[in-house]
């Protein structure tokens, strides 16, 4: 008897799943893209000159460091300008002070961190933020902001169009146990 050796029938290779990438996965974040950024414009328009106009403060130190005052009973803020369409808030924060849970409302925005650290508890989890890191958030995006280290921080906001409310949420993402499910 002729012996011949079994085989196995050719399978096909099977095809990954088909990835959809965001615009984001596929440009990059355009804030970590420095040639990219526009320049600020004295009356911004898009959220990259808004971004701009943020960075622009935060290396004129001059512009805002004498007027920073720390307090421990609430969190300090002063409008360090305006413009059509937006303003610019400073705020300070000692350690242990947060923002609570809230949105902006219709205002979009730009943060940026001037001095110390602040993390930020969005909706993908808690992210730190050391000088010069910046946030830029859509109307709507609820998040809270906390000083988590052990020294002052300071913090710059620019809103477009101007803030006009900032609704309160009732459940913190610092503090997952509030969450009841």
């Amino acid at each position: 008897m002729n012996s011949t050796p079994l085989s196995t029938p050719a399978t096909a290779p099977v095809a990954a799943p088909l990835t959809v990438e965001s615009d984001l996965q596929i440009a990059g974040d355009i804030l970590s893209v420095q040639h990219l950024l526009q320049p600020a414009r004295e009356h911004p328009a898009t959220v990259a000159e808004f971004a701009g106009l943020a960075r622009s403060i935060a290396a004129n130190r001059a512009e805002w460091e004498h007027l920073v005052e720390y307090d421990a009973t609430t969190r300090w803020y002063h409008r360090l300008r305006t413009g059509p369409g937006y303003e610019v808030w400073l705020l300070s924060w000692v350690p242990g002070q947060g923002s609570g849970r809230h949105d902006h409302g219709a205002s979009s925005g730009v943060l940026t961190v001037l001095d110390g650290e602040l993390t930020e508890h969005g909706p993908r989890g808690p992210l730190t933020l050391g000088p010069g890191a910046q946030r830029v958030f859509a109307p709507g995006y609820a998040h809270e902001v906390v000083n988590d280290a052990l020294d002052g921080a300071v913090s710059l906001h620019v809103y477009f169009p101007g803030l006009t409310e900032m609704p309160m949420h009732s459940c913190s993402p610092a503090r997952s146990e509030a969450l009841s499910v």
